[in-house]
């Protein structure tokens, strides 16, 4: 009988062993799946803080241009204050004195309306200047939110005195030497054209950059050829391919003469190698609210 029991008391102990075992397997497993969404959870945060910083700046930005606007709106109070005061004891003066001629009345008048023609003026041009942030605002986050998580070292949008830039890199673009489109480039630029589709009053100029590496050889005789190659490319994708309308495009190039790193180092260089594509203000508005009363004409072709 006691020979028995052994036996089976060592197959209780191997049969826990096991038991143990996958347990222990299965902690690790569900341990590592864990840590994966905890890594992954921690680059989104990341991600969420660069564009917290990026969203934070162009709201500085923002209200610093609406300060410089409420101080010239002041000035301009200011200025219309002093004139209706000037006018009043203008008319007082010549109330007074019983000598307030048809002629002088009618003067009297024109002024007064020209005081408020500069008021409705004042106020055309601060909502103008309102209208525009806005406009640029949801354009850079429509832009934002069709291009998804691509790296800012590949695309970058910013805005800078009101104007919106869509910095595309050489190597999302081009290959070395070259100024036709690469395939894998085709996705980014179909999304930039669906937003820009959507804003169909507003037209861009596409700018070729490089870095100051001299060309050799080819049919290229510089980087001024370069540049204006792959700008042209790049507007010629967008007609062709994603249907913008050509009159709303200008192509043009800058060679190395605009950088925005210094060309002594390879990372500078490789910022410098870029396509520009520069959201240009609408400013047949602007004339008109400089020049009241009159339709500002638009370039042929515009």
């Amino acid at each position: 009988m006691k020979k028995l029991m052994m036996p089976v008391a060592g197959l209780v102990v191997l049969l826990s062993s096991c038991v143990s075992s996958k347990k222990f397997q299965q902690a690790q497993d569900d341990y590592a799946v864990l840590n994966n969404k905890y890594t992954q959870l921690q680059e989104d945060l990341k991600n969420c803080e660069k564009d917290l910083v990026k969203a934070s700046n162009f709201l500085q930005t923002s209200e610093n241009n609406n300060a410089n606007l409420k101080e010239q709106l002041k000035t301009y109070k200011d200025q219309a204050s002093n004139l209706q005061s000037t006018n009043t004891q203008v008319l007082g003066r010549l109330e007074d004195l019983s000598v307030l001629s048809s002629k002088q009345a009618e003067s009297v008048q024109q002024s007064l309306a020209k005081l408020a023609e500069r008021d409705i003026y004042i106020k055309d041009l601060q909502g103008a200047m309102a209208r525009k942030d806005s406009l640029n605002m949801a354009l850079v986050m429509n832009l934002k939110g069709s291009l998804g998580p691509i790296a800012d070292d590949d695309i970058n949008i910013e805005v800078d005195k009101g104007v919106v830039y869509i910095n595309i890199s050489d190597k999302l673009l081009f290959t070395t030497g070259s100024y036709d489109v690469n395939p894998k480039a085709m996705n980014v630029l179909e999304k930039v054209a669906t937003v820009l589709k959507n804003q169909p009053n507003i037209e861009f100029m596409v700018e070729g950059h490089t870095d100051n590496v001299p060309i050799k050889g080819g049919a290229l005789r510089d980087n001024w050829d370069l540049s204006v190659l792959r700008a042209t490319s790049v507007v010629r994708t967008l007609q062709t391919k994603f249907g913008i309308d050509p009159k709303r495009m200008t192509a043009g190039g800058r060679a190395e003469y605009v950088p925005v790193m210094s060309n002594s180092s390879a990372s500078g260089k490789a910022a410098n190698r870029r396509t520009r594509i520069v959201v240009l203000p609408e400013l047949d508005q602007f004339f008109q609210l400089l020049n009241p009363g009159t339709t500002a004409e638009k370039p042929a072709g515009k």
